[in-house]
Parts: structure tokens; C-alpha cells; sequence
């Protein structure tokens, strides 16, 4: 039987609940049929996307969980996110990567027209997607850019020029915890319909970072194919997050089996 689920309403779209964090239970698809609703209807939808780093460091800092979970949808980025939801009894229908979202919005908004604000990166980065968006999506309005190094000082002058230029969408690529804590700052003094963080995505879009070979991302290595891109800086990180990982999920599997 086809579920009809509605769209107005994040309450009626299935999530579970994973590591205490609600992750929804969405396809692209449905995700992006949500994105659309809420940009016609000028309805604010905050999308974070969590992965087992970002879950190990969550339980590590509460002030980035609560940053997190203040998102009004949270999506599974990472392979080893639904790999944990079947384990554990509770299957997440896909995964929907942070950058994939953002280049199917990028899509449909080359389709409608979306206004669009890219937060974040380089300097040389940022000046480099912006010429990649007007080349690839010709229709999509960019209303702004800007790098993603300022002091917290400079956040509240950096808001409201966002505010000004009114975007459908702002895409904002600024690592962890920063990212987060902008966003459940100053998301309602934005007053942007579509915010999307999106990581590591416009080193990847401007070509300065390779993105890892879609059997790799199949198999949920993308993390290993960074490793393998930067070893001095990653592999220390990458060990104990997925290790770590791998023990909160044991416990957590442990638990439901007693409970």
C-alpha cells in the first residue's frame, strides 16, 4: 500500500531513532518533493545530515548535538548510518548524502529558478563554484557567496546580508562544530526556506577535492578513499571515530536484545 505522507508536516514523516538522534526515514525523492513544498510555501526546513564521525562526536559534545538535533530534518549521509538502522532493527530505506541533496537541488532549481546562497569554503573556492553553478544550472539565481572564514563577531553583519538578498536556499559548506552552531544561531534571522549544510561539497563541486568512485560509495569506503587522499591528516581521526562507532553500536545492539 502506498503511504501518503504530508509534506506541511514534519510530525507525520517517518524517522527513527538512532543513537537518541530522530533520523527521517525519506528517499531523495520524498526529500526533495519537501523542499520544493517548503520553497513555494516560503515554510523555513533547516536539513542537517549526520554520518558515524558526526554521531561519535555528537555524544562527545552536547552543545553540537543540541545544535544538530535542533535541525527540523535530519538525514542519514553516511553508508555506515543506514547499515546501523538495519543491525539494529529499524531500516532506513536509503542513504542521502550531503552532496548528492545538493546537487539535485541544484537540479530542480536550474528547473524553477531557485535563488541561491552559497556560504563557505575558500575564498578561492567559493569564487570557483559560483562560476561552476552558472555554467551547469544557467537558471538557477545566484544571490550571493562568501567564504567561510569570519570571526563570531562578523556572524550577525553576515545573517542579515543573507536576509537581504532573500535566497530560496543557502548551501553552507564549514566544517564541524562552526557549521552548526552559525546555523542554530542566526537560522531564524536568515529567514531562508532551504538551509542545507553540505560540508566538504564545494571543494569537491570546484574540483579541488576528488570525490571517491561510486563502487567506493556503494561499499561505504568513501572515508577510507579520503584517508587514502590525506593519511597524515585523516588516519588517526578515522580510526577512532569508526572504532568508536562500532562500540556505541554494539552497546546499543546489546541493549535492545536485553530491552
Amino acid at each position: 500500500m502506498k503511504v501518503n505522507y504530508d509534506l506541511h508536516n514534519e510530525n507525520t514523516l517517518p524517522k527513527i531513532l538512532l543513537f537518541g538522534i530522530p533520523i527521517y526515514a525519506l528517499t531523495m525523492n520524498q526529500i526533495l518533493g519537501k523542499v520544493h513544498d517548503a520553497i513555494k510555501n516560503k515554510r523555513l526546513m533547516h536539513i542537517g545530515v549526520v554520518n558515524a564521525a558526526k554521531i561519535v562526536n555528537m555524544h562527545r559534545n552536547k552543545m553540537l548535538m543540541e545544535d544538530v538535533i535542533s535541525s527540523d530534518i535530519i538525514l542519514a549521509d553516511g553508508a555506515a548510518i543506514v547499515w546501523a538502522s538495519k543491525i539494529l532493527g529499524t531500516p532506513l530505506p536509503e542513504r542521502v548524502t550531503g552532496i548528492d541533496l545538493m546537487y539535485r537541488i541544484l537540479e530542480d532549481g536550474n528547473k524553477y529558478k531557485y535563488r541561491v546562497y552559497c556560504l563557505g569554503a575558500t575564498e578561492e573556492v567559493s569564487n570557483k563554484i559560483t562560476q561552476v553553478i552558472s555554467k551547469d544550472y544557467p537558471n538557477v539565481v545566484l544571490v550571493g557567496r562568501r567564504n567561510g572564514y569570519f570571526t563570531d563577531d562578523e556572524e550577525e553583519s553576515i545573517a542579515n546580508k543573507i536576509k537581504k538578498s532573500n535566497p530560496d536556499v543557502l548551501f553552507v559548506a564549514m566544517t564541524s562544530p562552526k557549521k552548526e552552531k552559525f546555523l542554530a544561531r542566526w537560522n531564524k534571522v536568515m529567514n531562508v526556506p532551504i538551509i542545507h549544510g553540505v560540508g566538504g561539497s564545494f571543494d569537491v563541486m570546484a574540483g579541488k577535492v576528488e570525490r571517491a568512485p561510486e563502487l567506493w560509495q556503494k561499499l561505504g569506503l568513501e572515508w577510507l578513499f579520503r584517508v587514502k587522499q590525506e593519511p597524515r591528516r585523516l588516519w588517526k581521526r578515522y580510526l577512532v571515530t569508526n572504532t568508536l562507532f562500532i562500540w556505541m553500536l554494539f552497546k546499543e545492539k546489546l541493549f535492545r536484545i536485553r530491552h
